[in-house]
């Protein structure tokens, strides 16, 4: 090495020595005021509300299609498999057996046919439909819904008031979204609704498994009281043809072999048109008693707020909404009734958590 390139990086070394190190970035945390908080949480609410609302337009146009589907599947599927003719035969030597073990128990015939039929209504109807849409999924997706407008909209209102993410997540962990403990595993914040998945969080399957348990059977609409009335007459009018029978078949054995089965295939001929000429009215029956039942419990399944399809969302916004009223709200002054020294406390709730600004 020469000396000119000795001195360049002397110089250079020198030069590096001399640089002062950079002071050390500090992070001034950011002070969120009273105030504010106070207005995170009114437009936690409202962004609650919106979301419920949201949830609910889909819940119902959801519910639509379902409904429309398991008509087009009882219309193309049930009723002509019920009307067909080898149907209408196999319910004959159904209602022959169970008239036979009925024994002295009134309408035990109708309740077994009924519950055959519902069965096969299930089966037919019900349960294809199931593969596509259903209640159940609907409840579900719902609620999924609704968390993810939540979270959503959590983000825009921490952009919105300068209100750093790590912090209104501390606060929101401290917001109840599902209250169902003990045990504390079938509880669950407004943090944790928002960011874990939802079909793996223990408080939400327990809160799914309640809402089952109080409506049913996942919310699968019933339609035993539609299902009676056709029983009812498809009984009746089965009985009623097995009367001839009876006598057809004493007269076909006394008049022989040949003259039996002649009398034998008449019969069948009179009952194939006496079921084709009520063929109409039993569709007529099943049609209007199957679609009132439908309807009804369709309507159960879409307003009632503890065991419909919108139970999960409208119970988590009853949690959050409720939890956050107590700080948006001035302390409740007592009132003085009529007799002295009586005092109404109904504005105090203490089933719900209070958050702590």
């Amino acid at each position: 090495m020469n000396l000119r390139s000795l001195i360049v990086a002397v110089l250079v070394i020198l030069a590096g020595c001399a640089t002062p190190t950079p002071a050390p970035v500090v992070v001034v945390p950011v002070v969120v005021s009273q105030s504010t908080w106070q207005q995170v949480d009114r437009e936690i609410v409202a962004a609650s509300q919106q979301a419920t609302e949201q949830a609910r337009v889909f819940a119902r146009g959801s519910m639509e299609h379902w409904r429309t589907r398991v008509y087009q599947q009882t219309e193309e599927v049930f009723i002509p498999w019920f009307s067909s003719y080898w149907t209408q035969e196999w319910l004959s030597m159904k209602v022959s057996w169970y008239a036979i073990n009925a024994g002295d128990e009134q309408d035990a015939t109708v309740k077994r046919l009924s519950a055959y039929l519902l069965e096969q209504y299930h089966r037919r109807v019900l349960e294809p439909v199931a593969v596509e849409i259903d209640p159940d999924a609907i409840l579900g997706q719902a609620t999924e819904f609704y968390v993810q407008l939540m979270g959503q909209q959590l983000e825009v209102i921490s952009k919105r008031h300068g209100v750093p993410m790590a912090q209104l997540n501390g606060r929101i962990q401290k917001i109840p979204a599902i209250s169902l403990g003990p045990p504390s595993a079938r509880d669950a914040s407004l943090y944790q609704v928002v960011h874990a998945e939802l079909s793996k969080l223990p408080a939400y399957l327990a809160l799914i498994d309640t809402i089952h348990t109080a409506g049913g059977e996942k919310g699968i609409a019933s339609t035993d009281a539609g299902m009676a009335p056709v029983a009812k007459r498809a009984s009746k009018r089965i009985q009623a043809e097995m009367a001839p029978r009876g006598a057809a078949s004493a007269v076909a054995a006394v008049a022989g072999k040949a003259a039996g089965a002649l009398i034998s295939v008449g019969v069948a001929g009179v009952r194939a048109i006496i079921q084709a000429n009520d063929r109409p009215d039993s569709e007529a029956l099943i049609r209007s008693s199957l679609g009132n039942s439908f309807d009804k419990a369709w309507v159960k399944l879409v307003q009632n707020p503890a065991t419909g399809v919108m139970a999960g969302t409208l119970y988590m916004a009853r949690q959050i909404e409720g939890s956050l009223a107590l700080t948006l709200e001035p302390p409740a002054e007592p009132s003085v009734g009529l007799d002295a020294g009586t005092v109404d406390w109904s504005h105090a709730d203490s089933t719900t958590q209070r958050i702590n600004p």
